[in-house]
């Protein structure tokens, strides 16, 4: 069918609206998509204005700390010149506070027998000498009695001796009889020794001799000491080796620690230690009294030990400690003390003053032998640190850094 004249104006016209609206199309995004190019976004304007430089100000604000003379006085803050010392080796190692061996004793009855009294009770300080426990022993009872007889005999003995030595003497008896009761009488000096002697080995005093009580066995402390260990009760049968009481002196305590091989050069006898531990602040010097001589079978290490005073008792057996075994001194050209070195996000700091305050600088810190620290880097001769009670100016760090955030 032929397209008639007003047919071809017509679509003539509309391809032509059709290109003008796309043009205007186009024309819109670009302006639009210049206008974002050319804006900068909104956080990088925020990081280019003054906002952005306040995290550098905070920053610099928080490592100083605003403290006058006054409040440092009451804050106990001492300041200290920071110049030249000395460091003293040491080496530390882990312990544990053990009963004095040499001053332990296990109460042994000796002798089998039942509990008739019992004195002493757990945790109970006694004398050399002081009556523990009282058991009835038969064979005690038979071992008095032995002696009791031979000391009879022994009395007979010497009796018949002294009256044919005199006969024998007067020429009315013959040597004979006198030899006789000479042997007789040497005869009962020893078994009246030997009956002393077994009393005296299960420690039983040899009687009254009136025969009451012959069973009667006192057991006694072997020193002074504290009863630590109680195995006894009233009428309970014992045997001659059980272990009734442990008595410790604890005026003198072990401080005993393990040594690897390549530390055996450092730990010796006679060397300088100080004894500390984290269940109180105390802390008490002592010198290395025993190095074992052989390894661990299955540790692969050597036990020493350090013979304590323990005279206020703070020392007591199964306290974990530090035992810090103490070496040569070696000079350092910077030194602070250890209290001033405070660790603050990881960082080691000091508390350096400056004018109306103290301000937290980082530092580079060498060896220390726990009372001093030697700074490698940060400070300089002469600059005045906070020595005691850094740890307030800390605290006061922390809180402002809380505020800032």
């Amino acid at each position: 069918m032929p397209i008639s004249r007003k047919q071809q104006i017509a679509m003539a016209v509309i391809v032509a609206a059709g290109v003008l609206g796309g043009g205007a199309v186009l024309r819109t995004e670009r302006h639009r998509t210049g206008e974002e190019a050319e804006a900068p976004p909104a956080s990088a304007a925020a990081a280019s204005g003054p906002a952005a430089r306040l995290p550098e100000k905070a920053e610099h604000a928080a490592r100083e700390v605003k403290l006058d003379a006054a409040q440092a006085r009451n804050a106990h803050i001492a300041i200290q010149v920071a110049g030249a010392g000395s460091i003293q080796a040491s080496s530390e190692f882990q312990g544990e506070v053990r009963f004095n061996e040499d001053r332990t004793a296990h109460v042994v009855p000796r002798l089998a027998g039942v509990a008739e009294a019992v004195h002493a009770n757990l945790g109970d300080t006694v004398r050399h000498g002081q009556l523990l426990a009282v058991i009835a022993s038969t064979s005690l009872s038979e071992q008095r009695s032995e002696f009791l007889t031979a000391q009879r005999r022994r009395d007979a003995a010497k009796t018949t001796y002294d009256r044919e030595k005199k006969l024998w003497e007067d020429k009315i008896s013959a040597q004979q009889d006198y030899l006789q009761a000479q042997a007789a009488l040497q005869e009962a000096d020893i078994a009246l020794q030997n009956a002393r002697q077994k009393l005296a080995a299960v420690g039983a005093s040899v009687g009254s001799g009136s025969g009451a009580g012959l069973n009667r066995f006192e057991i006694r402390a072997p020193f002074d000491g504290t009863i630590v260990e109680k195995h006894m009760a009233l009428g309970e049968a014992v045997k001659e080796d059980a272990s009734i009481f442990t008595l410790a002196d604890l005026r003198t305590v072990w401080a005993e620690f393990a040594v690897a091989p390549q530390d055996l050069a450092m730990v010796r006898v006679g060397r300088k230690v100080v004894v500390s531990s984290s269940a109180f602040d105390g802390q008490v010097q002592g010198t290395v009294s025993y190095v074992g001589a052989l390894l661990g079978e299955q540790t692969r290490t050597a036990r020493a030990r350090v013979t304590l005073g323990n005279p206020q008792g703070a020392w007591r057996p199964g306290l974990f400690v530090t035992v810090s075994v103490l070496g040569d001194s070696h000079a350092a050209p910077l030194v602070v003390s250890a209290d001033a070195v405070q660790t603050i996000e990881s960082r080691t700091v000091v508390f350096k003053a400056v004018e109306g305050g103290s301000a937290a600088t980082p530092v580079k810190v060498g060896r220390t032998d726990g009372k001093n620290i030697e700074v490698l880097d940060g400070l300089k001769a002469g600059d005045n640190v906070a020595s005691s009670n850094a740890f307030v100016l800390k605290a006061d760090l922390g809180k402002a850094g809380v505020a800032d955030e």
